[in-house]
């Protein structure tokens, strides 16, 4: 009963703020001499701390407590192929740490080095070591597979999907690591803090150097059986040689068929095929469709019918009431939805509403960030008085 009491009071604190003893027996329907006993044992276990003193009203201030924001941290790491992201977080999910680095690895091996390297350094900057982190998010492409402790399906990434990698992170990150799928998580970030808020069901569509998206259904991130869901650069794309099919003769694509010509290596080569000048990335075209660029336009035109090939496909399975595009690519909401609704209504009847995401780069790093914090929450409390 006791325990359930310091919860009850914990709970209160992290979900509605500081309060004094009468306000926490109010909101928690606790005796006000439970609730002085459930904060001088969260007191004593570094979990709850005074905050200060009222200041208002007749007669004697009242002592204010917070949960302790300091009892414990969270690190977290957004793995792309261009960008690796990490970031450092107190219980609060305040920032107290923060790294962008480009990718520069070319293996598996260099890449988990590298994130090592690299928390190490954030975490020491704050005064943190990999030791002290309660839990470690890392969001990255492809689907873990716990049988052989990779990650499958994510081919831009070189050497990610061997057999082991898994323990290769958690060998060198430490206890407490949690791998999940980047789209998955950029989902949980929008719906936490983003353009699905209030969502019940929805998907989020990554568009970048690769294809994914995040399902949420009831409120729940969905991972179908094997934690495949959401694959969609595996959707077919195109005309098939048929007898080539019957024969087993056609090999699909690394990433799957859409992501070939939706993804952003296919914006690039649209805009050059197209009489663009040399473009460098899928950056540069849509920074010259913006400007006017005609051949640009044409390009951007075009990959937005294809992703609406996607999202038709996706709206007649899930039915979702929502369609976030997130990603690099995705980002230019601007450009792309106007031509990506349009040719949606040429393709079904079944149009949800389309928006562009509102955290930008950050989206996976959120979703780590509230993952993260569910577990580090509940972890602090079990270790400090779990078991009292």
């Amino acid at each position: 009963m006791r325990t359930l009491n310091q919860r009850a009071v914990l709970d209160r604190l992290r979900h509605v703020g500081p309060a004094t003893r009468p306000q926490i027996a109010k909101d928690t329907g606790l005796s006000k001499p439970t609730v002085g006993q459930a904060l001088l044992g969260l007191e004593e276990a570094g979990l709850v701390r005074a905050a200060g003193r009222t200041s208002a009203g007749p007669g004697r201030s009242a002592v204010v407590y917070e949960a302790d924001p300091t009892a414990g941290h969270v690190l977290v790491v957004d793995i792309g192929r261009q960008r690796l992201r990490l970031a450092a977080v107190d219980l609060t999910g305040a920032v107290v740490a923060r790294r962008d680095e480009r990718n520069r690895c070319r293996s598996a091996s260099s890449l988990v080095r590298t994130v090592r390297q690299l928390a190490e350094e954030l975490l020491d900057g704050a005064g943190l070591s990999l030791d002290s982190v309660i839990t470690k998010v890392v969001g990255s492409p492809g689907v873990p597979d716990s049988g052989n402790r990779a990650l499958q399906h994510a081919p831009n990434l070189p050497g990610w999907g061997r057999k082991g990698l898994l323990d290769e992170l958690e060998a060198e990150l430490g206890a407490g690591l949690m791998v999940e799928n980047d789209a998955n998580l950029a989902a949980l970030g929008e719906r936490e803090q983003g353009a699905a808020r209030g969502a019940n069901s929805f998907v989020l569509i990554t568009v970048g150097t690769g294809l994914g998206m995040g399902i949420v259904v009831d409120g729940k991130l969905f991972r179908g059986a094997h934690g495949a869901a959401g694959e969609i650069g595996y959707l077919p794309y195109g005309r098939f040689d048929e007898a080539m099919l019957l024969k087993g003769g056609l090999t699909p694509p690394p990433g799957g068929m859409l992501e070939r010509v939706s993804a952003a290596s296919s914006v690039v080569e649209l805009a050059a095929a197209f009489g663009m000048a040399e473009p460098d990335s899928a950056r540069e075209v849509f920074d010259a469709a913006r400007a006017g660029d005609g051949q640009a336009l044409r390009a951007v035109e075009l990959v937005a019918v294809r992703l609406a090939f996607g999202v038709a496909a996706v709206t007649a399975v899930i039915d979702p009431e929502l369609v976030v595009l997130g990603g690099g690519v995705g980002r230019n909401g601007d450009l792309l939805l106007e031509p990506l609704q349009r040719a949606l209504h040429g393709f079904t009847p079944l149009v949800p509403s389309i928006v562009e995401g509102e955290l930008g780069e950050d989206a996976v790093l959120s979703g780590a960030i509230a993952v993260g914090l569910s577990k580090a929450q509940q972890l602090v409390f079990d270790r400090h008085l779990g078991s009292a």
